[in-house]
C-alpha cells in the first residue's frame, strides 16, 4: 500500500501526538489541579467542582458514535480541521465565562467535541500504518495522552497559573494554541484510500449498522468499559485515599504523578513488544493481571507499599490502551474503513464505565476507606477475561504450490 510504505506517516503521527498533548491532556488535567483556584474566585462548593470535573465525560457518550462515523463518510483529515478548531476556541472559552453555569456549559462542549479529534487521530493510523507497525503507532498516541496528563499535572498550576496570571488565561492560553493546530492538520494529505472495499463511500447509518454486528467490536466495548471505568476512578480516588489516611497534599498528588509517568515510560517497549510477538492479547491479559493485582492490593497498602502497588497497576496501563485500539484496527471487517464508527462505538461504551464506576466506587467508601479499590479490581478483572474471548484477524496464507499450480 502506498500509504502505509510512505515516509510521510511519520510526520502525521507526530502531529498526532502533539495534538493529543496540548489540544486534548494537558488542558484536561489543568481542570483538575486548578479546582481549589477556581472554587475560591467563583465560590463552589466540592460538589460542584465534582461536577465540573465528571460532566465532560458524559457528552462523549453520544458524540464519539458521531465522530467516528464522521470521520469514516468524510475522512479523518476534515473532521481533525474543523474539531481541532472547535476544541480550541471553546476551550479558551473556558477562561472567559463569568459565572459556574456558563463555564458548566463550555466543559461539556468542550468534552463533546474532544472525541471526535482522538478517534480521527486513530482513524488516521489505520490508514497509514500497516497491521506491523499498528502497536507502535497506537503505543505513540497512548504514551501522547500520559505525557500530556504527566504536564498538565505539573506544570498547570504551579507554573503556568502564576506565569500567566491565574486559571483563566492558562485554559486561553492552551485553547488559543490548540486552536492553531487546524493549519497543520490543513496541509497534510488525504490517504489514498477512502473507500470501502466496494469503492462506494461509506454511509454513516450503514458503517453503524454494520460494525454493530460484529461481535469483537462489542468485547472490546466491554474491556474498555471495565477497564477504563476502573481507571478513572482510581485515578479521581487514589489522592482522596491518601489524604483521608494521613498522606501529605504534595506527597499523595505526587503518587497520581508516579502513575501517569510510569505508564508513558513503558507503553511504547510493550508495543513494539506486541507488534514482533504478533499477539496483543497475551500483552493485554499481562497487563490485567497487573492491574488486579495493583489495585486489590492498594485497599491494604500501609506507608510505601502504595507507591509498590500503584506503579504495579500503571506500568502496563496504557499499553493495554495501545493494543485495545490496535485490536479494532485489526479486528475481521473493520480495518480502516469502518475503524472510526468501531473506535467510535467502544468509546462510547467506554465514556458510560467512567461515568459510572467512580461515582459507585466511591459511594463504598463509607463501608471501608479501600472498598472502592476492591470493586475497581474486579471491573480490571471483568476486563481481563473478556479479552481472552477476542477473536484474532484471519490471514489468507497461500502456498507456493497452489500458485504453481494455477499458473500451470
Amino acid at each position: 500500500m502506498e500509504a502505509q510504505n510512505s515516509k510521510y506517516k511519520w510526520y502525521l503521527l507526530g502531529l498526532i501526538l502533539v495534538t493529543n498533548v496540548i489540544l486534548l491532556a494537558m488542558p484536561s488535567m489543568a481542570m483538575s489541579v486548578l479546582s481549589n483556584e477556581l472554587s475560591h474566585e467563583l465560590n463552589l462548593s466540592v460538589v460542584q467542582v465534582g461536577i465540573l470535573w465528571g460532566i465532560g465525560s458524559l457528552p462523549a457518550i453520544f458524540s464519539s458514535l458521531f465522530g467516528g462515523s464522521l470521520g469514516d463518510k468524510f475522512g479523518p483529515k476534515k473532521v481533525l480541521i474543523v474539531s481541532t478548531l472547535l476544541v480550541g476556541l471553546l476551550g479558551a472559552v473556558r477562561g472567559l465565562s463569568p459565572n459556574y453555569g456558563l463555564l458548566l456549559v463550555t466543559v461539556v462542549l468542550v468534552g463533546a467535541f474532544m472525541p471526535f479529534v482522538f478517534l480521527n487521530g486513530i482513524k488516521t493510523i489505520g490508514q497509514w500504518f500497516p497491521n506491523s507497525q499498528l502497536g507502535l503507532a497506537n503505543g505513540v498516541v497512548t504514551m501522547a495522552m500520559a505525557l500530556g496528563f504527566f504536564l498538565g499535572s505539573i506544570l498547570s498550576a504551579s507554573v503556568m497559573s502564576p506565569w500567566l496570571g491565574g486559571w483563566r488565561n492558562v485554559f486561553i492560553f492552551y485553547g488559543l494554541i490548540g486552536a492553531f493546530l487546524c493549519i497543520p492538520w490543513f496541509f497534510t494529505r488525504s490517504a489514498p484510500i477512502t473507500k470501502s472495499a466496494t469503492g462506494q463511500s461509506v454511509s454513516m447509518l450503514k458503517s453503524i449498522q454494520y460494525v454493530i454486528k460484529v461481535k469483537n467490536i462489542w468485547i472490546i466495548g466491554m474491556v474498555m468499559f471495565c477497564m477504563a471505568g476502573a481507571i478513572q476512578g482510581v485515578m479521581g480516588y487514589l489522592p482522596l485515599y491518601l489524604r483521608g489516611i494521613g498522606w501529605a497534599g504534595l506527597r499523595a498528588d505526587s503518587v497520581l504523578s508516579a502513575y501517569n509517568l510510569v505508564s508513558m515510560i513503558f507503553v511504547l517497549p510493550l508495543a513494539l513488544m506486541s507488534d514482533r510477538m504478533g499477539s496483543r492479547k497475551k500483552i493485554m491479559i499481562i497487563a490485567g493481571i497487573m492491574t488486579v493485582l495493583g489495585f486489590g492490593l492498594l485497599s491494604l497498602a500501609k506507608d510505601n507499599w502504595v507507591w509498590v502497588f500503584v506503579l504495579l497497576s500503571g506500568f502496563m496501563r496504557d499499553g493495554f490502551m495501545a493494543m485495545m485500539f490496535t485490536s479494532v484496527i485489526e479486528t475481521e471487517g473493520i480495518g480502516h474503513v469502518y475503524a472510526g464508527t468501531a473506535m467510535g462505538i467502544i468509546n462510547s461504551i467506554g465514556g458510560i464505565g467512567m461515568s459510572v464506576e467512580p461515582a459507585l466506587g466511591n459511594s463504598l467508601a463509607s463501608i471501608w476507606a479501600g472498598a472502592p479499590f476492591v470493586l475497581w479490581a474486579g471491573s480490571a478483572l471483568a476486563a481481563m477475561v473478556l479479552v481472552i474471548f477476542l477473536q484474532k484477524k484471519h490471514k489468507v496464507v497461500v502456498e507456493i504450490s497452489d500458485i504453481e499450480i494455477a499458473l500451470a
